[in-house]
């Protein structure tokens, strides 16, 4: 059967409750399994298990306590201009290769891994009070291929991990889930060289199937639910052992804002 030809077909996206508090150290692919347990839940073949970037962090040590930060000049002088905290925005200096836009006490930063977004993905909620920054994963599709290795180990089912994280986007109000971690699928739905139903041949059409998933994740997930982790169910894709979030980042080369 052709992975790709079901891609009508209907998506389901089931949340997983029941995960406590991630610590670092935590094992995360037995709490995901203890939750879905405790739910009732059964993974199957080809499901997609979504899951939110900051628990992974959490069970990474991913964490910084500000009050062991030491801000440099420049932290201090944006500090001042735009009345934040110096220690957070030292910690998003160290986690930027590159500071894309500063104004109006908003940094758009572009972080070590590639990723354009706001305070290169460092993010206080949900963590502990304002006093400690998660901070991404070191490398998000190595998170997602140790946890899905992990979760096929324990289960014997082929599936595939995308890692989520709230990102903002240009010319549109609202955040939206993308995926900054992929692993065991095709992170695009590529219609390269296919015909519309009019016949004209589609040269350009690769869509963000990750991003994608990820999104429609999110409706379940929220940001106050207390849901780190989705089953999404349904979707046709293409699996692959090659699959990474970082392809789909566009190349310097074909950047036009840069």
């Amino acid at each position: 059967m052709n992975p790709m030809a079901s891609a009508s077909a209907q998506v389901h996206i089931v949340p997983v409750h029941g995960l406590p508090d991630v610590q670092p150290g935590d094992d995360l692919a037995r709490l995901i399994l203890d939750a879905l347990a405790w739910q009732g839940i059964v993974l199957r073949p080809r499901d997609i298990v979504v899951v939110a970037q900051k628990i992974v962090s959490k069970a990474e040590g991913r964490l910084v306590r500000l009050e062991e930060v030491e801000p440099s000049p420049f932290a201090r002088t944006l500090a001042a201009r735009y009345g934040r905290d110096a220690r957070l925005i030292e910690v998003v200096l160290r986690e930027s290769r590159r500071l894309v836009r500063v104004d109006r006490g908003i940094i758009i930063a572009e972080t070590h891994h590639g990723f354009v977004c706001a305070n290169a993905g460092v993010d206080l909620s949900n963590v502990a009070g304002g006093s400690v920054a998660a901070l991404l994963p070191v490398d998000p599709d190595a998170s997602a291929a140790r946890l899905r290795a992990a979760l096929m180990d324990a289960t014997g089912v082929e599936l595939a991990v995308i890692i989520s994280d709230t990102f903002g986007r240009p010319w549109r109000l609202g955040l939206t889930n993308v995926a900054i971690g992929v692993a065991g699928l095709d992170p695009f739905r590529s219609y390269i060289g296919q015909r519309d139903r009019a016949g004209y041949p589609l040269r350009v059409s690769a869509l963000a199937l990750a991003d994608g998933v990820a999104g429609a994740a999110e409706l379940v997930m929220g940001k106050v639910e207390g849901v780190p982790v989705a089953i999404v169910r349904g979707v046709a894709y293409t699996p692959s052992e090659e699959g990474t979030a970082r392809a789909l980042i566009r190349p310097a080369e074909q950047d036009l804002f840069r």
